[in-house]
């Protein structure tokens, strides 16, 4: 059983790597050719940007197979063992959070050069190290004071019951809507620091919007997100009462407030369709299955790896094959969240006027680098948000035009925007 497990690991690595070199073999090609939606230089860009990014998802996959390896060769085994000395549901979050602080370390220093290299290199990051090791640390004890209290409410449940895998999926889907409700609020106290949106008319606007779709938030705030890097975006956080809207600085110093409030049409319409519900509920699914496979792991899976299945070890297997699961699920999601992003599309330009939602993505487009394409096995495997090409052909938007009437804009105010790569 543990070479079958190994087997299937090492064939979701393959096909991460297969995913990848797919996807930059097609950035490579297309990113020579005739630019879409941008000028030529910010095209040429944003092609490199994603080939950056994707050859280091490859570097990460590779690290995360070793780490496998290294875990599930005996890893595992020598954590159970050190937890040992400490008894009962002590033991079980010492060895899990052990786990995934061994993991955190490990990956740290690609983390690092994501942020201070590779985002540097690109112009988005404004993160000082000072800040950098602030956000780490507060992560890491909030992981750990939280982890902690996961890890000992899934202990008393393996050890109470036989149908454990079913409580502890009941528990931990509590947990994320938790999560989720209280999200904002963590985020505010931690990491950024919100503020009442000032503007009147534009907060006038918003509140109009959000009365249409039924949208009851608890205020809009604008988060000072440029203190950490120079992209645009903007969420609606929190369930029930705890509901806020919050806009990064960013997105307000780039967008136009016309287009500001298509983007936020955009999000409404999610709400007004009720995909944040069926997201969770989706997510709920993906728990369900990962539970029942890990319920009925066979014992000789254990006796293979040297180990007893110790609450802890099973804790432990979860987190470490949780990835696979999950790639093997997330196109179905991806399917589902695609048709989702096209609706809530149609709603951005009902309320907020197709023009504008059109002008806004492509500003979102640039200023993010989003390289506008990608290879159809990487869509498939990794998209929740369908290509922004797509998403124009589905308002019916003639991209070839759009591109032709940039340029004649460029061209009569002399060419304002850089093409150097």
């Amino acid at each position: 059983m543990l070479m079958t497990v190994i087997g299937i690991y090492t064939f979701y690595v393959i096909l991460k790597l297969y995913v990848s070199v797919m996807q930059i073999g097609f950035i490579n090609e297309h990113k020579r050719k005739d630019a879409l939606l941008m000028m030529a230089g910010e095209y040429m860009k944003a092609g490199n940007y994603a080939v950056a990014k994707e050859k280091l998802s490859i570097v990460s996959t590779l690290i995360e197979y070793v780490l496998f390896i290294v875990w599930i060769g005996g890893g595992i085994a020598w954590l159970s063992d050190m937890s040992m000395l400490y008894s009962g549901a002590t033991g079980a979050v010492f060895a899990v959070i052990g786990f995934i602080l061994i993991n955190a370390v490990v990956t740290l220093p690609m983390d690092w050069y994501s942020k201070f290299v590779l985002d540097e290199k690109f112009g988005f990051n404004r993160s000082s190290y000072k800040q950098y090791i602030k956000d780490t640390l507060i992560t890491t004890v909030l992981t750990v004071i939280i982890g902690s209290v996961v890890v000992w409410g899934v202990y008393m449940i393996i050890v109470s019951t036989t149908l454990w895998w079913l409580w502890s999926f009941a528990f931990i889907f509590g947990v994320i809507i938790l999560i989720n409700m209280f999200f904002p609020t963590i985020r505010a106290m931690f990491f950024d620091k919100l503020t009442p949106l000032e503007d009147e008319e534009l907060n006038t606007e918003i509140t109009r919007l959000m009365d249409a779709t039924g949208f009851v938030s608890s205020g809009v705030f604008v988060s000072d997100a440029s203190k950490r890097d120079a992209k645009l975006n903007a969420y609606f956080g929190g369930l029930g009462k705890t509901k806020r809207v919050v806009l990064f600085d960013t997105l307000l110093e780039k967008l136009s407030h016309k287009e500001l409030l298509a983007v936020l049409g955009h999000e409404l319409g999610h709400f007004a369709h009720g995909d944040i519900y069926k997201n969770i509920a989706m997510v709920g699914g993906m728990l369900f299955v990962m539970f029942a496979l890990f319920g009925n792991l066979p014992e000789s899976l254990y006796l293979e790896m040297g180990v007893s299945p110790s609450p802890q070890v099973l804790m432990i297997l979860f987190i470490l094959l949780m990835p696979v699961i999950s790639f093997a699920i997330m196109p179905v999601m991806g399917i589902v969240s695609r048709h989702n992003e096209y609706e809530a599309d149609k709603t951005g330009a009902e309320l907020g006027g197709q023009e504008h939602l059109v002008s806004a993505l492509k500003k979102l487009v640039t200023e993010n680098k989003s390289f506008p394409l990608s290879h159809s096995i990487y869509i498939f495997f990794y998209y929740t948000h369908p290509p922004v090409i797509e998403r124009f052909k589905e308002l019916g938007v003639d991209v070839h035009a759009q591109k032709a009437e940039d340029e004649h804009i460029v061209d009569s105010l002399g060419g304002i925007w850089p093409t150097q790569e």
